[in-house]
């Protein structure tokens, strides 16, 4: 993802597919320097960020259906709306045909007489349809509809919301909503320093816990309530709130996306930016999927992909709402860390061993301290206490200045990024002078300082106020969350550290193999064995020795000309699973042998009424890992690459990873490693290494092929593809392709 080094690794496999007689052909990953908007599938490389200023802080503001008459609905929401527009300098211009004024401000009857021009338009009416259409005349440029009754609803609904839509890409504004809240106009603390946490949802009440932050000291900046998401949606405030200086963070509550595209240019941009971005994503489960679906209307999206695309461009997935307001607020307020290593360090050896198990467990690495630095902590610290990493201080010293000498000794070691201490209960005195010497220690150092304060109550002074008083330290409630927020800190920051786009090195123009591949797709069905590695060789894969043959005769001609032994496979367009079907014969080693196969081919085709294009006559591949790699399409994100272990182990492990392109050679080695049996790759039981660099060019070659065809594969499925030992390549045995 961070970019690629392909030149001599791509010369390298060159080399040994020729020295095999399968000469790859056409530049399959190189960038062509063509500038342009979208890459070679047609797909945009960048979205106009909308400027929303005039949104969250307009000059004046229309609200269409405004009340004041004591009871009703539309009354509540006028009158938060004047509060609203006099906090952020607005002036309100009431919209009513009956009334000629609302809480003592002159009305005008319609839209259509607004007399001067208005940033923004509230609709507080049932069908905000027309009220667009009216709209489109007047130099409105956003407008909010709160109404229901869309593509929440189903299919009536979903077609209400497409018109809608259209009106509104008509009528040149950008709308919030339908089935939105006033959440974006809610009373922001202005008391509150340091970067602020800008929140999206598409369900108002799951931000409350967000929103409330702001009553701990976390301030707040912007907060989103997407709704339907007809026109303005997550990704376009993703995109806005990441330039906004003040945003240290962005959390999201998210259903389902409108627009994979969007999304990922979204998260994109927020990676440049350096700005982290903290999503709940509903749907890993079918029963959540279903419940998004009729909360917003939107997609979900295959979780497995959903969840690959938001590592891809380094959006922190977490799974709680109690998650979503400690991973951002410690990502919007703490600095970058100048070491990846942490240390607990607690008043408790259990503790710190029950703490330092779950950190290791979650992938935190936990250094041991140098023997100078445990010598120096002894100073302080009983010899039969361990200081190595975690350190038991056997109870953080009260009454002197040891306890703050200790937290600065740690902070100091170099390999020290994060220090985190437990306290699973208050213990006054000791806890409130161990609470106050962390605040101090904190405000002196740019190091991380963490606390976790595991009573249940929250009410103690050393809680309330001396921790959260602090905005140097990162105060949890619960192990978990602080462990989770302390990961996904460290590896934000390490992903965005020099941060490449991917969408930078995306091809812009097809290469030579694209124009081969495209001649040997059929629209609309799927294509033989034979054609679909024709399709491979087409893009520089290699696929064994063989020939197609339609006799007896012509097989053991192409037996001896592939060599001894042979594999033979009857190849047709309608045949997917030949093994199951007695299809295959492997070990041929005679001529006799090869007749006799081929006559046995052919009469269980014509037996189970299979249309054969002819039999494989394939040369005998060595021993290696079996591997499947191929490519699918999603709804939300279009071309999806998946790699994993194959043959039948792909069916009953199900051990895959998948990306969506473009990536590059890196990402491409992190999805092997995510696999649960890469150890096979490496060698097991005395088998050799595998050649791991020829599967990662594979890997390539098939994303590339994804975008370059993305308009007429439909899938591809190489399995097995083979991997060699070490040095000695990939071959795919068999594919599987359909055409769009």
């Amino acid at each position: 993802m961070l970019g690629s080094t392909h030149g001599t690794f791509t010369t390298d496999l060159r080399a040994r597919v020729v020295a095999c007689g399968e000469e790859p052909t056409g530049v399959v990953h190189g960038v062509t320097a063509a500038p342009g908007d979208q890459d070679v599938s047609g797909r945009p490389l960048h979205t106009p960020v909308p400027d929303l200023d005039r949104f969250f802080r307009p000059g004046s503001v229309a609200v269409v259906g405004a009340s004041d008459t004591e009871g009703r609905p539309n009354t509540g929401i006028t009158r938060q709306l004047l509060a609203w527009a006099e906090r952020v300098g607005a002036r309100l211009v009431p919209v009513h045909p009956t009334r000629t004024s609302v809480f003592g401000i002159d009305c005008v009857p319609s839209v259509a007489a607004l007399t001067e021009p208005v940033d923004l338009a509230v609709l507080l009416v049932a069908d905000p349809l027309p009220v667009i259409e009216e709209l489109a005349d007047t130099k409105v440029r956003f407008a909010v509809a709160f109404a229901s009754g869309f593509a929440e609803t189903g299919e009536a609904g979903a077609a209400a919301q497409e018109r809608l839509a259209a009106a509104v890409r008509r009528s040149g504004i950008r709308l919030l909503g339908p089935n939105t809240n006033l959440n974006a106009f809610e009373r922001f603390r202005d008391d509150l320093e340091g970067p602020a946490v800008a929140l999206i949802t598409q369900s108002g009440h799951q931000g409350r816990p967000v929103f409330t932050l702001q009553e701990l000291g976390v301030r707040l900046s912007h907060w989103a309530p997407t709704g339907n998401e007809a026109d303005l949606e997550t990704s376009d405030f993703i995109s806005y709130f990441a330039g906004l200086p003040e945003v240290g963070a962005i959390a999201c509550y998210v259903e389902g996306l409108k627009d994979g595209r969007s999304f990922l240019l979204a998260a994109d941009r927020a990676a440049r930016q350096g700005v982290p971005v903290v999503a709940v994503k509903v749907g890993r489960t079918e029963t959540g999927a279903r419940t998004a679906a009729s909360h917003t209307g939107k997609l979900t999206g295959a979780d497995q992909v959903v969840d690959a695309a938001m590592r891809q461009y380094g959006v922190i997935r977490v799974d709680g709402l109690d998650q979503l307001q400690d991973t951002a607020t410690l990502l919007a307020r703490a600095r970058r860390p100048q070491a990846d290593g942490v240390v607990v360090y607690s008043i408790s050896g259990g503790t710190g061993a029950h703490f330092a198990d779950l950190a290791t467990a979650a992938g935190l690495g936990l250094p041991t301290l140098p023997q100078a630095k445990q010598d120096e902590l002894h100073q302080w610290i009983p010899e039969y206490l361990s200081v190595s990493n975690p350190v038991d201080n056997g109870g953080h010293p009260v009454g002197d200045w040891r306890g703050r000498k200790i937290i600065d000794a740690i902070l100091a070691d170099p390999s020290v990024g994060v220090l985190i201490c437990p306290i699973t209960g208050p213990f006054p005195p000791m806890s409130d002078k161990l609470a106050q010497d962390l605040v101090d220690a904190a405000e002196a150092t740019d190091k991380l300082v963490c606390v976790v304060w595991g009573s249940p109550v929250g009410t103690e002074e050393a809680y309330r106020t001396t921790l959260l008083g602090s905005s140097r330290v990162a105060t949890f409630r619960t192990f978990g969350n602080c462990i989770g927020a302390v990961k996904a800190y460290l590896d934000h920051h390490r992903f965005t550290l020099g941060y490449r786009s991917p969408f930078d090195e995306a091809p812009r123009t097809p290469s030579p193999s694209f124009r081969k591949a495209q001649a040997l797709m059929r629209p609309g069905r799927r294509l033989s064995e034979h054609a679909a590695k024709q399709l491979l060789r087409a893009y520089g894969i290699r696929v064994p020795r063989e020939q197609l043959v339609t006799s007896a005769a012509a097989a053991v001609r192409a037996a001896g000309l592939v060599g001894y032994p042979v594999v033979m496979k009857a190849s047709g367009a309608q045949l997917a699973h030949k093994t199951e079907l007695g299809l295959v014969k492997v070990g041929l080693t005679s001529a006799s042998q090869v007749r006799d196969a081929y006559r046995e081919l052919t009469d269980i085709a014509r037996y189970e009424s299979i249309d054969l294009d002819g039999v494989l006559v394939c040369q005998m591949v060595g021993r290696g890992v079996e591997m499947v790699v191929g490519v699918t399409r999603d709804e939300l994100f279009g071309p999806t690459v998946t790699v994993g272990l194959g043959g039948v182990l792909v069916e009953v492990l199900n051990d895959t990873a998948v990306r969506v392109p473009p990536f590059g050679e890196r990402e491409a080695r992190s999805m092997l490693a995510e696999l649960r049996g890469r150890a096979l790759l490496e060698g097991v039981r005395g088998a050799p290494p595998a050649d791991v660099d020829a599967l990662v060019e594979v890997v390539l070659r098939v994303q590339r092929m994804a975008l370059e065809l993305d308009g007429d594969l439909a899938e591809l499925d190489i399995n097995p593809l083979m991997v060699l030992p070490r040095g000695q390549g990939a071959v795919a045995l068999d594919a599987l392709a359909v055409c769009r």
